[in-house]
């Protein structure tokens, strides 16, 4: 197989802040050893999250000087409007300033003390939107999807019968919609079948149950169909990505991620009074309905990012990255969630150091020393991100101990990402050196954003 080039040339560049061991010692202990609390300009290779941090393309920046800014009925909220219409076929398309405000939106609607809101796997803002709310947000992947070592193509999917047994033990007038996130992030970034779309809809449709897609990494997932599920080989990307959003009633989306915007998201949907009441909602907490929240600079990014993400020459780029990653990781020993993701790696903090119970934070622990060790920033997606506490105050710990490892769209280059595999195989060769940590302060939602931590002595 030829090298992968990427599919662009660099046109403008951002210097890196290069940092000592001893320094960034110093930084992690002032910043309480969380990732999300050091400044950018003192980390190396930045992969905390793919969301927001993308590289935009000229046509981008060219929107972004062409952008009408009216208050209302702005040309460019038409032309975004038009881009995810044609994506999507959804009768209703509603701006917002990012997906976490378009799922606040949603379930401030739908939700409410009662409700259940199941999903392949919620990740952090939707499970948080769904609980402030005050309904319940349920987690139904597959058994394939909790083992990260098992190879099998799409360990995203929803666990349609256990779905059904949650319809008919809760039932249906409980759940107001169902969700399925595509790729499935907390599940290791996870592609979801077509086939478990359309099978998802089908057991729905019974029970009069809309279906809502998270549809941050469509294109991502689109990709994966088409390279392994029988029937799609010969489909492009974009009659794939229409077909999964057919099998849907809405989504939600944060255009942060496969729209390669650094601000945007929308929620699009075909009920008119959801819609109706969306859009008043809407004008209270983000602004008028033909902007929400957005420059109309932002609108003009998000649609030409629409139609470029659904390039194969990106896609087929973008996967065999990520792979190449996780091959050379697996290839040194570190486990990982296999096979790779489409916008992550997830290491298993379970298997890299097994020596750390949950409760004293193995991802958090690989988390710093990544830092410390070599400048490079991820964030823990494990009993950190999703711990809950029982009714005695003991540690609940979600299924996985990952940490994730996410790369930016059209920012890092092959080097970059040979320099985060030497790295990763240099804190895994110290990995029984590793020491746990204990939260010294959090907040009620989302702690991991903010929590402080501190050391476990030796």
């Amino acid at each position: 197989m030829k090298t992968i080039i990427e599919p662009f040339k660099i046109k403008s560049v951002e210097p890196i802040h290069f940092t000592t061991e001893a320094e960034r010692e110093k930084i992690l202990e002032e910043a309480f050893f969380n990732p999300f609390l050091i400044r950018a300009d003192d980390v190396l290779i930045d992969l905390l999250t793919d969301s927001g941090t993308s590289a935009m393309s000229a046509k981008q920046w060219a929107g972004i000087l062409d952008g009408d800014e009216a208050y209302a009925g702005s040309r460019s909220y038409f032309r975004f409007e038009k881009a995810v219409r044609s994506l999507t076929g959804f009768k209703h398309i509603i701006p917002t300033h990012q997906g976490r405000a378009a799922e606040k939106i949603l379930f401030t609607l739908v939700g409410g003390k009662g409700k259940i809101i199941p999903n392949n796997t919620h990740f952090d803002t939707t499970r948080a939107n769904v609980e402030f709310s005050g309904a319940e947000g349920v987690d139904l992947p597959t058994d394939e999807g909790k083992k990260p070592d098992l190879i099998a193509d799409f360990k995203g999917n929803m666990n349609v019968p256990a779905l059904k047994a949650l319809i008919d033990r809760v039932g249906p007038q409980n759940i107001p919609l169902c969700m399925i996130t595509i790729t499935n992030n907390s599940g290791g970034g996870q592609p979801v079948s077509m086939a478990n779309i359309r099978d998802t809809k089908a057991l729905l449709r019974q029970y009069n149950i809309p279906l809502f897609l998270d549809a941050c990494r469509f294109a991502e997932n689109a990709f994966f169909i088409k390279k392994r599920e029988p029937g799609y080989a010969t489909k492009s990307a974009a009659e794939i990505a229409h077909e999964m959003f057919s099998y849907a009633d809405g989504c939600t989306m944060s255009a942060k991620k496969d729209a390669f915007v650094n601000m945007g998201g929308f929620l699009a949907l075909n009920n008119d009074a959801l819609a109706a009441n969306a859009r008043n909602l809407l004008i209270v907490t983000e602004g008028f309905t033909t902007y929400g929240g957005l420059a109309g600079r932002d609108l003009e990014a998000i649609a030409q990012g629409l139609e470029e993400i659904l390039d194969e020459h990106y896609l087929t780029y973008r996967i065999r990255s990520v792979e190449y990653l996780g091959q050379k990781l697996v290839g040194g020993g570190v486990p990982i969630v296999e096979p790779p993701g489409g916008h992550a790696i997830y290491l298993d903090a379970k298997r890299f150091a097994p020596h750390l119970r949950p409760d004293q934070y193995p991802g958090q622990a690989i988390v710093c020393e990544l830092y410390r060790a070599g400048g490079i920033r991820s964030v823990e997606i494990g009993s950190v991100m999703f711990g809950k506490y029982d009714a005695s105050g003991k540690l609940v710990s979600p299924p996985m101990e990952l940490v994730r490892l996410a790369i930016p769209r059209r920012v890092y280059t092959q080097s970059h990402i040979d320099y985060v595999i030497e790295v990763v195989l240099d804190v895994y060769a110290r990995r029984t050196r590793l020491r746990g940590y204990r939260i010294i302060e959090e907040a009620p939602v989302l702690r991991h954003f903010t929590a402080k931590f501190a050391v476990l002595p030796s």
